[in-house]
C-alpha cells in the first residue's frame, strides 16, 4: 500500500495502475548475512530464511525470534526510518504488539541504506487467517489507544489522514476503471463514497497508522497478535484507520460492536466508510495486475460495505 502512495505522487491517476515495482537492489540471503556479519555479529550465526518481498521491503526470518526488514527501494527507506523513530514511543501505550526495532542497521560498503531487526510474531495475516468475531472489540480498543493527539513533529503524509476531497478524483478514476473489470462497484458503493465526501471534515491531528489493511494485522489462533508495517504513520483524520473494520469483519453485527466501543461521530463513521472505499479500490485495481491476494481483499471490502 505504501507503493500506491508514492505512485500517486508521480503519475497521472487517469492511467491504469501498475503492479508491484521491481527492486532497485536485489536483496538476497547472502546480502542479509553480510550485513549481520559486519554490524551485528552476535546474531550472525542464526539461520536466515526468506519470508516475503513486498512493495517496500524484503523480509527474512532470523532464527526463531527476529525478522530482518531490508528496504528494496530507496523511496522506502524514509518509511523504515519513521518506524525506527516513532514505534518505540507509541508501543508503550498500545495494547497490541508492534514491530519496535530491536536493532538498527546502517549503510555500509555492501548496502547503501538503513535497515531493521524487529521481533518475529507467530501468526498469519488477517487476509489469510480471519480474526475471531470477539476481536472486533479488541481492535476498537487498540484504535482508541492509538488515536491520541499527535505532537507537532509527528511525521507528515500528504495522502493518509487527509480530507477525502484530496483523494476524490483519484478514487473516482479508479472506481470508473473498475466498473469495466468487476461488478463490485455498485450504486450503493457510489452512494457510500458520496456520503463520505459530504461529511464534515476533521482537522484534528491524531496518530494514524495509515495502512491498516488485513495484510498488516497478524492473527494467531483467532486473536490479533500484532499490527505491523507502520511506514505510513502520520497525524490527521483517524477515519483512515477506522476503515479497517470493513476489511476484517464480514458480519454487520460484529462490525457494529466495534463501532459501539469506538463511538465515532456520524461524520467520522461516514468518512471511515469512504476510506474503506478508497482501500478497496486501490487493492482491487492494483491486485488485478499481479497480486491475487490484494484483489481478494479489495473484493471483500466492497462486499462488506455492500452488506452494511
Amino acid at each position: 500500500m505504501a507503493y500506491e502512495k508514492r505512485q500517486n505522487q508521480n503519475t497521472n491517476m487517469q492511467k491504469p495502475s501498475q503492479g508491484t515495482p521491481p527492486p532497485e537492489i536485489n536483496i538476497t540471503p547472502e546480502l542479509a548475512q553480510s550485513l549481520l556479519d559486519s554490524q551485528h555479529p552476535d546474531l550472525s550465526d542464526l539461520p536466515i530464511r526468506h519470508l516475503d518481498s513486498g512493495w517496500d521491503n524484503t523480509l527474512f526470518r532470523l532464527g526463531n525470534e527476529y525478522i530482518l526488514r531490508i528496504p528494496r527501494r530507496k523511496v522506502s527507506v524514509q518509511l523504515l526510518r519513521k518506524e525506527q523513530k516513532w514505534l518505540p514511543i507509541l508501543s508503550e501505550r498500545l495494547p497490541i504488539e508492534v514491530p519496535t526495532p530491536i536493532r538498527i542497521g546502517t549503510p555500509d560498503q555492501n548496502y547503501p541504506w538503513h535497515w531493521s531487526i524487529t521481533p518475529y510474531f507467530e501468526g498469519q495475516a488477517a487476509a489469510v487467517e480471519p480474526p475471531d468475531d470477539t476481536e472486533a472489540i479488541v481492535l476498537a480498543h487498540f484504535l482508541k489507544a492509538l488515536h491520541q493527539p499527535a505532537p507537532e513533529d509527528a511525521p507528515a503524509n500528504l495522502l493518509r489522514g487527509v480530507p477525502l476531497s484530496v483523494r476524490a478524483s483519484q478514487v473516482e478514476n479508479r472506481l470508473q476503471r473498475l466498473k469495466g473489470k468487476t461488478d463490485r462497484i455498485t450504486p450503493k458503493i457510489e452512494r457510500i463514497w458520496q456520503s463520505a465526501l459530504a461529511a464534515n471534515t476533521s482537522f484534528e491531528n491524531r496518530w494514524v497508522h495509515g495502512d491498516l489493511h488485513s495484510r498488516n494485522i497478524l492473527i494467531h489462533k483467532g486473536k490479533i497478535c500484532a499490527v505491523i508495517d507502520w511506514g505510513d504513520l502520520t497525524s490527521g483524520d483517524v477515519a483512515t484507520d477506522l476503515a479497517c473494520i470493513w476489511m476484517l469483519f464480514k458480519s454487520e453485527s460484529v462490525r457494529q460492536k466495534a463501532i459501539e466501543v469506538y463511538q465515532p461521530s456520524p461524520d467520522l463513521l461516514a468518512r471511515a466508510k469512504g476510506w474503506a472505499v478508497f482501500f478497496g479500490a486501490v487493492l482491487l485495481e492494483t491486485g488485478l495486475v499481479d497480486s491475487p491476494i490484494h484483489a481478494e481483499i479489495g473484493r471483500g471490502i466492497f462486499e462488506n460495505l455492500e452488506n452494511n
